[in-house]
C-alpha cells in the first residue's frame, strides 16, 4: 500500500484547511486517516469533506496524531506491512479499520465503538464468490437481511418501468434479488466485492444508504409528481402503466379526478377496480388466503370430487401477505378439466360471493410454444375474480382501530383461478408459484446454459428438438440439471 503522493493537496492551502477543520473539531480524541489506495482520490476527498462537516478531524498525511486508519478493500497483511514501514513511533496503538466503521460513524454523527466487524482482519461473511448470477441457483427465503437496500432498489426499478427503461429496471431487480439471498446484512461495500449483478449505479445507491441511512435518489423519485400519479393509478385493478401515463398526460392527478372526468370511458375491469378499490388495495393475509382456498376447494369438490386445487403465488412461497390470491385447478384425467372452471364460477355466483369475473378461454397451441417472452401471459383457461370474504374469515388485528367503513362485515379480495390440463400442470405450478425474478432467471438459465426453452406450458430441448415431459416440478429441475429448490426458497 503506497502512501499518497504529496502535491498541491498537501501544500499551504491544504494546511490552512486542516487548521480550520481542527478548530471546528467536535471529537478531539479521534483523528482519522483515509487510505487512498482502492478508495481513489475523488472519493477520498468527498469522504474527507463529509467527515469534517460532521466535526471529525481527518488528516491527509499519515502522522503520529492519527488514531484511526480507515481503508476500503485493502488486504490486512499488506496494510499493516505498510504502516510498520511508515516511520510512525508506535503503530500498535492505531485502530486499523474497514470502511464500515467510517460509514457507521457518519450515519450516527459520532465515532462509533469499534466492533469486531469493523476490523480489517475480518472477512465479511457475505462476500461469497459462489453466489450465482441466476436466482434459480440461489436459495432465498422470506427472511431478507438487506431490506434497507432492496426496498430502495425495487422502488427505483418501478420508476424505471414507468419510464419504459427496461435495462435499468431489470438491473435494479437483479441486484435486489442477489441482496435478498445473502445470509447476513451488508455493512460495507467491501462485503459485496465479487457478487454478481451489482453494478456501479447499485453500489452508489448502497453507499449513499450506508453513509446517510437513506437514499436521496429514491426520495427524489418519491417526490416526483409523475411517479406519484402513475403509482396511484396502477394500484387500481385493471389499470396498467400505459393507461396511467395517458391519464397523467391529460392532467389528472387523483382517483377522484379520473372518476369525475366525463371523457374517460372505464372498461369493466377498471370499473370493478374503482368500485372495490379500498378493499383490494389492502394486503391479503395468509389467514384470508386459507379461507379462500377452503371456499374454492369445497366448491370444486362439490362439482368434481377428484378435482385438484393448489394455492400458488407468494402464499405458496411462505409469505404472510400478498396483494391477491392465485390458484391452479385441474383434473387427474386429461380433458376432464374442460368446463370445470365455468361451473365453479357459476357455483360461486349462486353462493352470492362472486362480485366480479372475467373469464378467458384456453388458447394453448403447442406449435407456438414455449414462448421466449417472459411477459407473455400464459394461454391456459383462467378467470380473474373479485370474491366476497365474510367477517369471520377476515384477518383481525386487535391492535388497530376498526375503520368505520368496514361495518358492513365483509371485504372484497382479488383471486385468480387458472385451469391447465393435467399434462401441463407441473409447468403451470412452477410458473405461477414465482417469484417473478426466480422464474425469469430459471428461463434464462434454461436458454443460455442448457439450450432449452421453458415457460408455463412446456420445456423444449432445442438440441434434441422435442418437448420434455414432467409430472412434477422436480422433473423439470431434473431436466435442467438443477437441484430442486423448495417453494419457500424461491423468494427472489
Amino acid at each position: 500500500v503506497a502512501p499518497p503522493k504529496r502535491g498541491k493537496r498537501c501544500g499551504a492551502q491544504h494546511r490552512l484547511s486542516l487548521e480550520s477543520s481542527k478548530n471546528k473539531c467536535r471529537f478531539n480524541e479521534v483523528t482519522v486517516y483515509l487510505v487512498e489506495r482502492k478508495m481513489g482520490s475523488s472519493r477520498r476527498s468527498f469522504l474527507t469533506s463529509l467527515a469534517r462537516s460532521k466535526g471529525f478531524r481527518v488528516e491527509y498525511a499519515l502522522s503520529d496524531e492519527v488514531t484511526h486508519v480507515v481503508a476500503e478493500d485493502n488486504q490486512a497483511g499488506a496494510l499493516w506491512a505498510w504502516l510498520r514501514g511508515s516511520g510512525l513511533r508506535d503503530v500498535s496503538r492505531l485502530q486499523v479499520l474497514d470502511i464500515s466503521w467510517f460509514t457507521d460513524s457518519m450515519r450516527e454523527g459520532r465515532p462509533v465503538t469499534v466492533e469486531t466487524s469493523h476490523l480489517t482482519e475480518c472477512s465479511p461473511p457475505t462476500a461469497d464468490a459462489n453466489v450465482s448470477q441466476y436466482a434459480c441457483l440461489r436459495r432465498t427465503t422470506t427472511e431478507n437481511h438487506n431490506k434497507i437496500f432492496t426496498d430502495v432498489l425495487e422502488e427505483l426499478a418501478e420508476n424505471s418501468e414507468f419510464n419504459e427503461s427496461k435495462g435499468p429496471c431489470l438491473a435494479f431487480r437483479r441486484a435486489a434479488s442477489v441482496l435478498k439471498s445473502l445470509p447476513s446484512a451488508v455493512h460495507c461495500l467491501g462485503a459485496i466485492q465479487g457478487l454478481p449483478c451489482l453494478g456501479e449505479h447499485t453500489k452508489a445507491v448502497m453507499e449513499e444508504i450506508l453513509i446517510f441511512g437513506r437514499s436521496f435518489k429514491v426520495e427524489e423519485v418519491q417526490s416526483d409528481e409523475r411517479y406519484q400519479a402513475l403509482k396511484l393509478f396502477t394500484s387500481v385493478f385493471g389499470v396498467g402503466p400505459k393507461t396511467a401515463e395517458k391519464w397523467y398526460r391529460r392532467g389528472l392527478r387523483s382517483l377522484k379526478e379520473i372518476l369525475a372526468e366525463p371523457n374517460i370511458q372505464l372498461n369493466r375491469m377498471q370499473r370493478a377496480g374503482f368500485l372495490y378499490y379500498r378493499d383490494i388495495s389492502k394486503a391479503v393475509s395468509k389467514t384470508e388466503a386459507k379461507a379462500l382456498r377452503s371456499i374454492i376447494e369445497e366448491t370444486a369438490h362439490w362439482i368434481a370430487p377428484d378435482s385438484i386445487l393448489a394455492l400458488t403465488g407468494g402464499f405458496r412461497r411462505g409469505k404472510e401477505y400478498g396483494h391477491d390470491v392465485d390458484f391452479l385447478l385441474t383434473m387427474p384425467e386429461m380433458g376432464k378439466e374442460e368446463g370445470l372452471l365455468l361451473r365453479v364460477i357459476d357455483r360461486l355466483r349462486d353462493q352470492g360471493i362472486l362480485l366480479y369475473c372475467e373469464h378467458q378461454g384456453s388458447t394453448v397451441d403447442m406449435s407456438k410454444l414455449p414462448s421466449r417472452r417472459f411477459e407473455a401471459m400464459d394461454h391456459f383457461e383462467k378467470c380473474f375474480l373479485i370474491l366476497r370474504l365474510e367477517e369471520g374469515q377476515m384477518e383481525r388485528d386487535e391492535g388497530l382501530q376498526k375503520d368505520p367503513g368496514e361495518s358492513r362485515g365483509w371485504r372484497a379480495v382479488r383471486v385468480d383461478l387458472v385451469a391447465p390440463p393435467v399434462d401441463r400442470y407441473a409447468f403451470a405450478l412452477l410458473g405461477w408459484t414465482g417469484s417473478r425474478q426466480f422464474e425469469r432467471d430459471l428461463r434464462r438459465f434454461a436458454r443460455k446454459e442448457r439450450g432449452m426453452c421453458l415457460d408455463n406450458h412446456a420445456l423444449y430441448d432445442k438440441t434434441k428438438k422435442l418437448f420434455l415431459p414432467a409430472t412434477s416440478e422436480e422433473d423439470i429441475f431434473a431436466h435442467l440439471g438443477l437441484e430442486y429448490v423448495e417453494p419457500w426458497q424461491r423468494n427472489a
